[in-house]
């Protein structure tokens, strides 16, 4: 084979071997992968120590919540449904 031949497979190769998914992993992607591992369990590990700091609410602040704001979401709706209804009525008003 010539010289230039020789080159083009050459770079031919080279080029497979860059292309992600080619079946062959570099040193500095494996390492990479493995840095990107290690933070991943870093931040689980710091995660779950940050949990365990929380205070949790007990079963009545729950339910006490709770209640408000499924009240706030019942008097929304009230409202925006009447805000709705008169506007729906206005714009009939004006387009009749």
């Amino acid at each position: 084979m010539s010289k230039k031949k020789e080159e083009t497979a050459e770079q031919v190769t080279r080029a497979a071997a860059d292309k992600p998914g080619s079946g062959s992993v570099s040193a500095k992607e494996r390492r990479s992968l493995f840095s990107r591992i290690a933070e991943f369990k870093e931040y689980l590990i710091l995660s779950r120590r940050e949990l365990s700091k929380v205070s949790w609410p007990d079963w009545k602040e729950t339910r006490k919540t709770s209640l408000v704001v499924l009240g706030f979401v019942v008097v929304m709706a009230i409202l925006l449904g009447l805000v709705d209804l008169i506007l729906s009525g206005l714009i009939r008003l004006i387009l009749s």
